[in-house]
């Protein structure tokens, strides 16, 4: 019987591969690429200084002529480490619809720390992109999407915020995304030596222009069919597709039987259906189940096995409307999109698609206002007078607090739409696959019997006891915050004190001689 509840009730966990990702994702390390940027909760400055007077124009020109050459910069960066001075910084515009169609000059950009000066970083990072969040009067779609994603053990960029300024000028607050590449590939898995594969953007000429899309679907043997639909990131030099093309034979051409026994080989398989998942939970409908854009497919070269990661999720909290679809918030959670291969697969073959909503069930007894609410409120409070004194944004000031709350009506993109707001999406979309056929109390494929984890009170205001089952010899306790960090917290194994952390959703984890136990809890 498979019960997915938090608290003083028992939860039957996922399966090995994903614990394993998990603990990868969310446990403490040594410093890595980034970790002083993104485990602080903080908005830094970035002032760019061009030597060109009509830097402006230039970087415009290289946009619209569609090339990536970057400009010049000064770039004085100050964050919680204090005040750091680069040099010849390489900036660009980059984008589609949130360049093509935001009203105001706050385009977004891409920061290359290295493209003049080799080896220059900045705590660690190569690449940074400067998003907008075109369309999202919140401005933190994105940030909360993609933080969830982490906490449930998926990988997915980090992101922060800044203050941006050009030639002493406020261009905009925006949000400040990791890049994905090899360092992010290093960083969360240890491995970059693999092929990097990026869903193309349905926008460029050999792309949506010619209705080509990153569906998944095998188009023969030629690595010239599938140019349009997917971009190689990495190893470019030796341009080898092989992989890619292998993998999408297996989806659109193997037997079911073949999928069930092959794709857990192939694939991180928990850790693709989770993503899967919180996709189809999220109404995050400008990814593969909607556009069949926005993720990358990376090749682990040291297992052998594809991960899946997510990319530009301002769209989510059903804020993409596919022509196909009325309203993003009753998809049931076994829809399929037109086209959309990988997803008929898992949802045609009755083991994959009982695997695929175990992990459903596991990340939708956490999509909940009480849990998502604090932490949505955090970042409120974190962002709220960037906002205000943002003179390019897109939206009104009037428009942030009210779509965090529920659906506004508001322009964008020359069109008056009906935007949906954060918490009623949330209230939304629970109340309806409660009241559909989404069933978490029926039995599943892949559990395992892995010690439980019972914490109470929850929601806790300080202190949280914890119970194990007996013959459990805890050796470590710690607590995770929403962002996969971990916090400090006094703590012994039979209870943990979180009197001292703010509001908001965490997880506690016990390392154990034979594993780990694991508990989502709230703390008010």
């Amino acid at each position: 019987m498979r019960t997915f509840v938090t608290g003083q009730t028992t939860r039957m966990r996922h399966t090995l591969t994903l614990l394993a990702t998990t603990a990868l994702l969310s446990s403490a390390t040594a410093q890595g690429a980034g970790d002083e940027l993104f485990d602080n909760s903080q908005v830094i400055n970035m002032e760019f200084v061009f030597p060109m007077e009509d830097h402006w124009m230039q970087l415009v020109m290289n946009k619209n002529l569609g090339n990536d050459i970057s400009l010049p910069a000064q770039l004085t960066i100050t964050d919680a480490t204090g005040v750091l001075v680069l040099d010849s910084v390489g900036v660009r515009l980059k984008g589609n619809s949130s360049y093509d169609f935001y009203p105001t000059e706050k385009k977004p950009m891409k920061i290359d720390f290295n493209y003049f000066v080799d080896g220059q970083e900045y705590h660690g990072l190569k690449k940074l992109n400067l998003n907008n969040a075109w369309s999202d009067p919140t401005m933190m779609r994105e940030r909360i999407f993609m933080d969830v994603c982490r906490r449930e053990g998926v990988l997915a960029p980090r992101m922060s915020y800044a203050n941006v300024y050009l030639n002493g000028i406020h261009w905009g607050f925006y949000a400040l995304v990791e890049q994905v590449d090899k360092t992010f590939l290093d960083r969360w898995l240890n491995d970059n030596d693999g092929n990097l594969f990026k869903a193309g953007d349905n926008y460029t000429p050999d792309g949506g222009g010619l209705g080509l899309e990153a569906d998944l679907n095998h188009y023969g043997p030629l690595a010239s069919n599938y140019t349009g639909r997917y971009e190689l990131k990495t190893n470019e030099t030796q341009n080898d597709w092989t992989d890619l093309i292998e993998l999408l034979d297996l989806i659109d051409n193997a037997t079911a039987s073949e999928m069930t026994a092959q794709l857990p080989q192939r694939t991180e398989l928990p850790a693709l259906l989770r993503s899967l998942a919180l996709d189809n939970l999220f109404g995050n409908m400008d990814a593969y189940y909607g556009s069949s854009r926005n993720y990358y497919l990376y090749h682990d070269s040291t297992t052998l096995k594809w991960n899946w990661i997510h990319w530009d999720a301002n769209m989510s909290f059903g804020r993409y409307v596919p022509q196909w679809v009325n309203d993003v918030t009753t998809l049931n959670a076994t829809y399929t999109s037109p086209g959309r291969r990988l997803l008929q697969r898992v949802m045609s073959n009755i083991q994959l698609r009982d695997l695929y909503l175990n992990e459903y069930c596991a990340v939708f007894e956490h999509f909940t206002n009480a849990e998502l609410d604090p932490y949505i409120e955090e970042v409120r409070e974190l962002i709220q007078p960037h906002v205000t004194a943002d003179m390019n944004k897109e939206f009104d000031t009037f428009y942030f607090g009210e779509n965090i709350e529920h659906f506004v009506s508001a322009q964008s993109g020359g069109f008056w739409q009906n935007i949906p707001g954060l918490k009623s999406f949330i209230a939304e979309r629970r109340a309806h696959l409660l009241s559909s056929s989404l069933d978490c109390t029926t039995a599943a494929i892949g559990e395992d019997s892995r010690p439980v984890l019972a914490a109470f009170p929850n929601p806790t205001t300080g202190l949280l006891y914890l119970t194990l089952p007996t013959g459990s010899t805890p050796d470590e306790v710690s607590v995770i915050d929403v962002l996969g960090r971990t916090v400090p917290v006094q703590a012994e194994w039979s209870h943990v004190d979180l009197g001292g952390l703010p509001a908001g959703s965490y997880v506690v984890r016990l390392a154990l001689k034979d594993g780990e136990a694991r508990a989502h809890v709230v703390k008010q």
